[in-house]
């Protein structure tokens, strides 16, 4: 698409993560930014203080007072808005021209080199990560993120001089959602996947299928490109092409070894074809995070920064908010809140901790995220949060979704074996949370759980 004649952009689902990056890159060109959300957040309210223009309410008729038409307009769509959504009606009425997320990613990294960041679970941390490495190297880098960096307070990375560059010397960093196949839009030089556990099933309808969305993606590769996917996915015999296996398994021909944990210190030394990079220091806990690091410092290297860059870039990365971001961290208490909501994400962090406090007490509340995941994960849902020896549950956040009978937080609860469990409202955490003090607590979920985080921090602390 030509987005020469395009003066203004209307987003239907403005205040998504993925979407807002793409709302402040159309602000930061110049174009007037218009869009809709179903809920005010604290990310809508900066993209109104940013200048752009949002309200809460679907009302088609709101619009035609409005300086749109169909030849000044682009209007971008989330996948999670309804098909009966009544704006979005009114523009296919009208005739506009309607992009998913992906597809203008795909046209805002044409011209550049891509370098695309798949998975179920770890993209966000890794593409984050490696448009870290980028920007704090002399290669610099556009980036848009699937959270809010910790380093920049942003979900959009800008590099200064982006524009002046000749084609095939910027770089792009995209996260390349498998939502509804939104990742086959883009076609990256550089894609790493992370990650293909069974998950959107409401979509898929079978892991296979899911599987298979992810072998086209890696088959969207440039000519002359790069494919990174972690050792022993299970998409590895189905992949046609060339690629190369990274992980934390010295089988794998990139690989971290000599890992060497204290606590919120992570030191590994990295092997990348042959040649060793020692003492690395990684800015954020965790051995999943290890094993992100291991992705991005690969692709860094590939794009050409250099060993005393990565070694930089990976001690000062702050991480990405709401992934294992301590909101807490005292001799005596630490509180950390992370965004998983996929039985293995949980099992991961959940595991990362018990390794980090191994003497602590391990306090967890999670909010499962939607009814058609907790139906067809249940189980695994159960035992990855056995690992705790608390367990806190929230009712299920439903974003898109209505309710499925018979499938509740209820349900949950039973299966879970730690003995130590219960069902609460979103206040009544807050209070057993503030009055319990525990020395390990670890908020789960991406439904609202996020916003009983900071009335917690404050209660535990004495505000």
């Amino acid at each position: 698409m030509n987005l020469t004649n395009v003066k203004y952009v209307y987003f239907l689902g403005i205040g998504g993560i993925g979407m807002s990056a793409i709302a402040r890159y159309f602000k930061h060109i110049g174009l007037q930014v218009y869009g809709y959300d179903k809920t005010e957040t604290p990310l809508t309210q900066k993209l109104l203080a940013e200048g752009m223009f949002i309200h809460y309410t679907d009302d088609p008729v709101s619009l035609s007072s409005l300086p749109i038409n169909t030849q000044n307009t682009l209007v971008v769509l989330t996948p999670a808005i309804p098909k009966d959504h009544q704006e979005l009606a009114w523009f296919k009425a009208h005739h506009y021209t309607i992009l998913k997320r992906a597809e203008v990613l795909g046209v805002l990294s044409e011209s550049s080199v891509t370098i695309g960041v798949a998975g179920t679970h770890g993209k966000t941390t890794t593409s984050t990560l490696l448009a870290h490495l980028l920007i704090q190297s002399k290669i610099k880098c556009n980036a848009f993120l699937g959270g809010i960096a910790s380093n920049y307070e942003s979900n959009l990375l800008l590099h200064p001089l982006a524009d002046t560059l000749p084609i095939g010397q910027q770089f792009t960093v995209v996260e390349a959602d498998e939502f509804d196949r939104s990742f086959l839009s883009l076609s990256p030089y550089y894609a790493i996947i992370t990650s293909t556990d069974a998950d959107h099933l409401d979509i898929y309808g079978e892991h296979s299928a899911m599987q298979e969305s992810f072998l086209a993606f890696a088959n969207k590769l440039r000519a002359g490109g790069t494919l990174l996917v972690k050792y022993n996915l299970d998409i590895i015999p189905k992949l046609s092409g060339q690629f190369l296996s990274y992980g934390l398994n010295s089988s794998a021909q990139i690989f971290a070894y000599n890992i060497r944990i204290n606590e919120a210190e992570h030191i590994f030394d990295l092997m990348i074809e042959g040649k060793s990079i020692q003492d690395l220091s990684l800015g954020i806990p965790g051995l999943h995070n290890i094993e992100n690091a291991v992705a991005a410092s690969a692709v860094a290297l590939l794009c050409g920064i250099s060993e005393e860059e990565l070694r930089a870039g990976l001690s000062s990365f702050k991480g990405v908010k709401r992934r294992f971001e301590y909101r807490i961290k005292t001799t005596d208490q630490i509180f950390i809140d992370d965004y998983a909501h996929h039985p293995e994400e949980i099992k991961a962090i959940l595991g990362s901790i018990k390794r980090m406090y191994p003497h602590k007490k391990l306090v967890v509340a999670f909010q499962p995220h939607l009814y058609s995941r907790t139906r067809d994960f249940l189980d695994e849902f159960a035992h990855s949060l056995s690992l705790a020896d608390s367990v806190y549950i929230l009712p299920i956040y439903p974003a898109r979704e209505l309710p499925i009978p018979g499938i509740n937080s209820e349900l949950l609860v039973e299966k879970i074996e730690t003995k130590d469990k219960k069902l609460v409202g979103k206040q009544e955490l807050v209070e057993a949370i503030v009055s319990l003090k525990p020395t390990l607590f670890v908020s789960l979920g991406a439904g609202d759980i996020d916003a009983l985080v900071q009335p917690i921090e404050d209660g535990l602390l004495g505000k």
